[in-house]
């Protein structure tokens, strides 16, 4: 029995091993006991993670997948959770204990399964796998380049974000119509900024929502006073910034409207 890939749940099953072991082995598995697997499938990934000394869970949502993992992994049955990532409250398997998250992610959410795990980022010291390339390379990207924007700020403010290697589409069944790409994000030793969270999150989405404009312009709904707004950060678009430099602006918002 196979199972069969299912266009609308983004399903691109990875035939090849040898990638498959690489993946596993991006983790350092320190500092946590438990990994989660979101999207399994038919375990290509789950079983070099089983051989590991750690407690594996996986999470999926597709029926058949799910029987086919209970069926052929029976000392995973009891810790496959037949759910949706990104509207399950994953608590309830881990508590507050600290777990990492691994899996080849479908095209469709993987930038959603990001912004819940930047969400937990209290409980997930590490995360890898594979994503569209182009989603990859966004992620790890600085400041600078066309492809930096919300998802790389975000990131790279809590996590160290490396790119690890690419993967073509001839190793899927069926294959995707672009390369994939095998990133590592480490947790950073001191992740809560020095500004406000909930601030820092939406100065940085509402620079990038109008990426082509100066800050000055495009962060005119914060009502900024005209001194603050003469500061040369104010000048810039948002790609010029770094992450710490988003923390500054985010830091001058919050002092300015304070006064």
């Amino acid at each position: 029995m196979s199972v069969k890939a299912k266009k609308h749940l983004g399903q691109h099953f990875l035939t090849d091993e040898s990638i498959a072991e690489k993946i596993a082995d991006s983790l350092s598995l320190k500092g946590y006991k438990h990994v989660l697997e979101i999207g399994p499938g038919m375990g290509v990934l789950t079983k070099y993670l089983l051989k590991k000394d750690i407690t594996t869970h996986v999470i999926e949502i597709d029926t058949e997948s799910v029987e086919y993992l209970k069926a052929n992994y029976l000392n995973l049955a009891d810790r496959v959770i037949e759910q949706d990532f990104l509207k399950y409250d994953i608590t309830q398997v881990f508590g507050e204990q600290p777990f990492a998250i691994i899996g080849n992610y479908p095209y469709n959410i993987s930038s959603q399964i990001v912004f819940k795990t930047l969400e937990m980022r209290d409980q997930i010291p590490e995360f890898s796998g594979m994503f569209q390339k182009e989603v990859a390379q966004r992620i790890c990207s600085k400041e600078g380049s066309k492809v930096y924007g919300i998802l790389s700020v975000l990131t790279q403010a809590f996590y160290d974000a490396e790119y690890l290697f690419t993967v073509p589409p001839s190793v899927f069944n069926p294959p995707p119509k672009v390369d994939s790409g095998v990133l590592l994000l480490t947790r950073k030793e001191n992740y809560s900024l020095p500004c406000d969270e909930t601030l820092f999150f939406k100065v940085v989405k509402q620079g990038f929502q109008q990426r082509r404009k100066t800050l000055r312009n495009s962060l005119k709904t914060f009502n900024l006073s005209d001194n603050l707004k003469a500061n040369v950060i104010f000048g810039k678009r948002p790609e010029q910034l770094s992450v710490e430099e988003f923390i500054t602006l985010t830091q001058l918002i919050e002092n300015d409207t304070q006064e």
